[in-house]
């Protein structure tokens, strides 16, 4: 977890005029002021909100890169916050909830939000989440191909490779890696993943989502890019 002591943030505050922009919505003091301590000294640029009216009052004056946004806030949830910003912006959101909400990060996901974080959580985990969300921003998928870290699938050839080389699929394993890829950052149900003649239906379905981890994933037991949806499915995020 993040333990050091709270700052209060500034607006536009950071180390570069040209770095990212993130504004971070959140009405527990503590959190929000860590998050924007951590973040400002990583090289973002911060600016904090306490819910979504302030935020929605920031935004009339200033742009953003992203959105950290809090899911439990008052008056207006962030999830209704994210779905009525969606109706009129693309901002990158990502979505902060607790554990023990699963549906509400379903939700945030169906909302259009671009990524979440479960707390408490760990400072890498966060950095690499921003960062990824970040780029995907900035250079969404081609059609052609979608890089995982050091391993690069591209579409029209169902061909994986890693560092290069390539890495043996299996059809099925080439069939759902090649669905993931045309649906970046959308969670698939199982339901939708699983064959006609399947025995086990969706509990397959699971079974060849592991074996396609080992393949596309440098700690297939703690996954990075194709993550579990709970409650709904899994969802692939690319660099």
């Amino acid at each position: 977890m993040i333990v050091p002591a709270p700052v209060k943030a500034q607006r536009g505050h950071g180390p570069d005029d040209s770095a990212p922009h993130i504004l971070v919505v959140d009405d527990d003091n503590r959190i929000r002021d860590l998050l924007a301590r951590y973040l400002q000294e990583h090289g973002y640029r911060v600016t904090a909100a306490v819910d979504a009216a302030s935020a929605r009052a920031t935004m009339r004056g200033l742009s953003f890169d992203l959105l950290i946004l809090d899911v439990m806030m008052p008056q207006e949830s962030g999830i209704d916050f994210a779905r009525a910003l969606r109706r009129e912006s693309q901002v990158p959101i990502l979505m902060l909830t607790a554990r023990a909400e699963p549906e509400q990060r379903i939700e945030g996901l169906e909302t259009g939000v671009d990524d979440y974080l479960a707390k408490p959580f760990d400072p890498r985990e966060l950095l690499l989440r921003v960062g990824n969300v970040l780029r995907r921003g900035a250079n969404p998928p081609s059609s052609g191909e979608v890089r995982m870290g050091n391993f690069v699938f591209h579409i029209g050839r169902g061909e994986l490779k890693r560092d290069g080389e390539t890495v043996r699929l299996t059809e099925r394993e080439r069939e759902l890696l090649r669905y993931f890829a045309q649906r970046p950052a959308m969670p698939v149900a199982r339901h939708e993943l699983a064959k006609d003649g399947d025995n086990g239906g969706e509990r397959t379905v699971d079974v060849q989502i592991n074996r396609l981890r080992r393949k596309i994933e440098n700690d297939p037991a703690n996954p990075v890019y194709l993550q579990t949806v709970r409650g709904k499915g899994y969802i692939l995020y690319p660099e």
